[in-house]
């Protein structure tokens, strides 16, 4: 199975307000990046977004390393956020409806389909390729193209 680092990025202007979304993949050397625009979302959607656009990318099922600046997406899986909500009927502790539901279940769908290890990197840090996920987040709301 092939093991790939996924780097992933969300970004709005204003929250809700237009958005953007960056990637970077890396394997065996090789790089590849991947962005694009939302007129009107908030930053939590777009973080799922990138998540599910980086693995929609994958031709084969793969071994996927995938980091995000974004807690809500690692805390999602690492503290068994989602099988809670599965399990309650997409309801939150609190009985609330889970909300941006219709990204967490592609989301899903995308991550069954492979070996996915959810990684938290310190936003706007020292990591070269987080930085490069939100240039192409925050490049894509200026260029208000997708």
């Amino acid at each position: 199975m092939k093991e790939i680092d996924i780097y992933t990025d969300g970004a709005c202007s204003g929250n809700p307000g237009p958005g953007g979304w960056g990637v970077v993949m890396l394997y065996q050397g090789s790089k590849k990046e991947l962005s694009g625009y939302q007129p009107e979302t908030t930053n939590n959607r777009m973080e799922l977004f990138a998540a599910i656009q980086g693995l929609s990318a994958l031709k084969e099922s793969c071994a996927v390393n995938l980091y995000s600046d974004s807690s809500y997406l690692i805390n999602a899986f690492e503290k068994h956020w989602i099988e809670n909500w599965q399990r309650n009927g997409w309801k939150t502790a609190a009985k609330a409806p889970v909300e941006n539901q219709d990204l967490w279940k592609l989301l899903l769908l995308h991550v069954k389909n492979h070996q996915v290890r959810f990684i938290k990197v310190k936003g706007h840090s020292d990591n070269a390729y987080n930085n490069r996920c939100d240039e192409l987040a925050v490049g894509a709301i200026k260029s208000g193209r997708g």
